[in-house]
């Protein structure tokens, strides 16, 4: 089965209405946004939402989104923040 475009995934970062940051994978990423934002997405950006999408970056598969992910995740605010304004993550 080919993947097409739409499918490939990606990891994001939006920002919440309280300001905080929310970090997810997905492979359909303006529907996971439009997810967020109608309340249907995950349940902490229900809290504090709407979210505006403020950074992505596609991966070559699920795998490789999700430990992305998990190393955005174990950032500090500032180093997310940090991310977010120059688009490019530190090594590690």
């Amino acid at each position: 089965m080919t993947s097409k475009s739409t499918d490939r995934w990606c990891v994001y970062i939006v920002r919440c209405a309280n300001r905080s940051f929310y970090t997810g994978i997905t492979n359909k990423l303006k529907d996971r946004i439009a997810d967020h934002n109608s309340g249907r997405g995950a349940k902490y950006t229900a809290s504090f939402g709407p979210v505006k999408l403020v950074w992505h970056k596609k991966s070559k598969d699920r795998s490789s989104a999700s430990k992305l992910e998990a190393r955005i995740k174990k950032l500090t605010r500032g180093e997310k923040k940090e991310l977010v304004r120059s688009g490019k993550l530190r090594a590690a």
